[in-house]
Order: C-alpha cells, then sequence, then structure tokens
C-alpha cells in the first residue's frame, strides 16, 4: 500500500474501537509486512490475544 494511503488507514486504526482495529487489521489487503508492523505497534497490548484468536 502507499505510503499516503497507509497514513490514512493508521489514523483511522489507531481512532478505532479493538473489534473495528481487527477488522481493520484483518481485512486490509496489499500492505507490507513493516505496514502490519506499524500497526501492532498502536494495537492495545492488552487485546493482542483476541487479534490472534481473530487470525486464526
Amino acid at each position: 500500500m502507499e505510503q499516503v494511503q497507509f497514513e490514512e488507514l493508521k489514523k483511522k486504526f489507531q481512532s478505532s474501537t479493538v473489534d473495528q482495529m481487527i477488522d481493520i487489521y484483518i481485512s486490509t489487503e496489499g500492505l507490507t509486512q513493516e505496514q502490519y508492523m506499524e500497526l501492532l505497534r498502536v494495537f492495545p497490548r492488552e487485546h493482542i490475544t483476541k487479534l490472534e484468536a481473530a487470525l486464526q
């Protein structure tokens, strides 16, 4: 995903609820590995198991 598009997505991601964050994380196509990592850095750590379950 182009950097400008990703920055917009990241802003939306950061202002979302945990459930919305998970939906964005698992449904967005075209992200690079680094972009996925950037989203993980702002994901609330206390809910990481919920994200892991959604990825299964």
